[in-house]
């Protein structure tokens, strides 16, 4: 599998006191000289964390893959045509979250998924929508001409350990297995940390793990480099 790193909290540490420090753009290439195969950040509506300049910025030196995730709005939507980031994710997003709390609802707004992801993917953008890890949620995925899923680990990750951590973990391979039966290609993330990520290669040809946080809380201790390719060691 492959690794994508994403660096939002970075940006959130350097918010915290304004300036440019810790630098977004030398966290990315720490990263990116590590092997990863692609760098994450989420352009949230209130820009909590990534500014749209760290965006332009990255898009601008990064040698690797851009995945920029976003709301499906149509001021993304026109940030990520003017951008044309390698990829594109796009996620549920309420302003009063601390992270993303669930996968999107594509079945429910099926008709403005399709229109969303249209433009993106002629424009030569690989697009995937992050989704909780249901059969419905996957097939309204496939219907959007999407090219990608990325499943919402997040109910696993806080099973693990506990008796329903294998409950979560079939869902996350049934769905896996039923979205590769229509063509679908299938990443994951969200929540996934150094302990319970070799759960994840169980599940047959996953592509990608975006992870964040864990790296990020990682590298308090030991440094970006050494916890991007500890995790990287993890993941392949």
């Amino acid at each position: 599998m492959l690794l994508g790193v994403n660096i939002d909290h970075i940006a959130t540490l350097r918010n915290a006191r304004g300036g440019q420090e810790p630098d977004l753009v030398e966290s990315a290439l720490i990263c990116e000289g590590c092997g990863v195969a692609g760098i994450t950040t989420h352009l949230r509506e209130d820009r909590r964390h990534i500014k749209d300049a760290d965006v332009k910025n990255l898009k601008s030196v990064l040698k690797t893959r851009m995945n920029l995730e976003m709301a499906m709005t149509d001021e993304m939507q026109k940030i990520a045509l003017e951008t044309m980031p390698a990829a594109c994710c796009i996620v549920p997003e309420k302003r009063q979250e601390l992270t993303t709390e669930g996968g999107l609802d594509v079945d429910s707004q099926l008709e403005r998924a399709i229109k969303f992801v249209k433009p993106l993917t002629e424009a030569g953008i690989a697009v995937s929508l992050f989704i909780d890890p249901c059969e419905k949620q996957v097939s309204a995925a496939h219907k959007t001409g999407a090219q990608f899923i990325e499943l919402h680990t997040g109910q696993f990750s806080e099973a693990f350990g506990t008796d329903k951590e294998e409950i979560e973990f079939e869902k996350l391979k049934a769905a896996t297995i039923y979205a590769q039966s229509l063509g679908l290609q299938v990443n994951a993330g969200h929540g996934l940390n150094y302990q319970n990520v070799f759960r994840m290669k169980e599940i047959p040809n996953l592509i990608e793990l975006n992870i964040g946080h864990s790296i990020i809380s990682r590298a308090i201790f030991v440094g970006l480099e050494k916890a991007v390719k500890e995790m990287k060691e993890l993941v392949g």
